[in-house]
């Protein structure tokens, strides 16, 4: 028997799914197994606490819409809603937790704004206190008549908040202030980084080293890299990852080693860009490309980077794939998890010490 993992998947509401659902996983096989839900509405992105006792979500909805809070028991697997709090701005995509647990933020795409909210010991979210708010539109009038926030990220360092805006091409970068003497973001600090006009920039990730972050573009189906050393950012690559020019290219991710870099793109030729990157210098050549079901608008990959699991909306399944550690490619093991509208995807190993 071998120790088991959690698979939190994120859903659309709209249908059949009711919430967050509660898969174990075996980190060996790949099988995975029903553990329980949580019921959220519209929980269409997903971040664990440090720790991993705190799980927070998004409620996406073009109105009202919230942050979540929910305990999750390591031991059980079971995940209970603790309370919600509104974001003020509509359509929350993204949200991410501080390394101290002490503030989550999101990213509201409708509402072009970041909200942010302090939580309490107990992991609770108090009343936002913050609403950044932005103004302008990009190049794009059908994609970009606003601005569109679609992902948050803290530094690894914790020291920074970065911030991807879909509508007007920016990348955003905000000092934080945990003295409490201030706002926890502070604005005047912000710093843009200006993107390629239309390019859309849509989600990101930093490398393991901490030295490069990854951006992926969503209307123009690029992978843009930075070095990023002292909060600083300095791009030196930007490769193609969707060949269709389709306009919906997704999500981006790493191994846990940092070799090998994933990009999904939607629209036309659904699937999954493979990229290994160079050790001495971060740069990007393109290995492979893995087709996957319809609208793979996330994925995750385990935490000793055996598996990738790529959740297509539209076809209402996870698909889980084995990552060849040589050469980055993919390989389809059939061991599918079937669920309506996955569009999120976090694993949660109880065993693992924080970083």
């Amino acid at each position: 028997m071998h120790n088991l993992i959690y698979l939190l998947i994120g859903t659309y509401t709209l249908q059949l799914s009711e919430g967050v659902y509660v898969y174990s996983f075996d980190p060996v096989t790949g099988e995975s197994a029903y553990a329980g839900m949580a019921p959220v509405e519209n929980p269409s992105y997903l971040a664990a606490s440090l720790a991993r006792t705190f799980i927070y979500t998004v409620t996406e909805n073009d109105g009202a819409s919230y942050a979540n809070a929910l305990s999750f028991d390591g031991g059980s697997g079971a995940l209970r809603l603790l309370n919600s709090e509104e974001t003020k701005g509509d359509a929350p995509c993204h949200l991410a937790v501080d390394r101290y647990n002490s503030h989550v933020v999101t990213a509201n795409y409708g509402g072009g704004s970041i909200s942010v909210f302090p939580l309490q010991a107990d992991g609770r979210l108090k009343p936002v206190a913050q609403v950044i708010a932005f103004e302008g539109k990009g190049a794009d009038p059908e994609r970009q008549g606003s601005p569109h926030l679609h992902c948050v990220q803290f530094s690894p360092c914790g020291r920074y908040l970065f911030a991807a805006d879909l509508g007007r091409d920016y990348l955003y970068r905000f000092e934080t202030d945990y003295s409490g003497s201030g706002d926890f973001i502070d604005e005047r600090s912000l710093t843009a980084y200006k993107m390629e006009e239309g390019s859309g920039p849509r989600h990101f990730a930093f490398h393991p080293s901490g030295n490069y972050l990854y951006l992926i573009n969503e209307l123009s189906g690029t992978v843009t890299a930075f070095t990023c050393g002292g909060g600083q950012l300095a791009p030196f690559q930007t490769v193609v990852a969707d060949t269709l020019h389709a306009k919906g290219s997704a999500a981006i991710g790493m191994t846990p080693d940092g070799r090998f870099l994933y990009a999904s793109n939607r629209l036309q030729g659904d699937g999954i860009a493979i990229f290994a990157i160079a050790p001495s210098n971060g740069m990007l050549t393109k290995v492979g490309y893995q087709p996957t079901g319809r609208h793979p608008r996330h994925f995750t990959i385990s935490p000793d980077g055996k598996f990738l699991l790529s959740a297509s909306r539209d076809q209402h399944v996870v698909e889980v794939f084995e990552i060849d550690r040589h050469t980055g490619l993919l390989r389809n093991i059939h061991k599918d998890i079937h669920i309506d509208m996955p569009v999120c995807l976090e694993f949660i190993d109880p065993a693992r010490p924080p970083l």
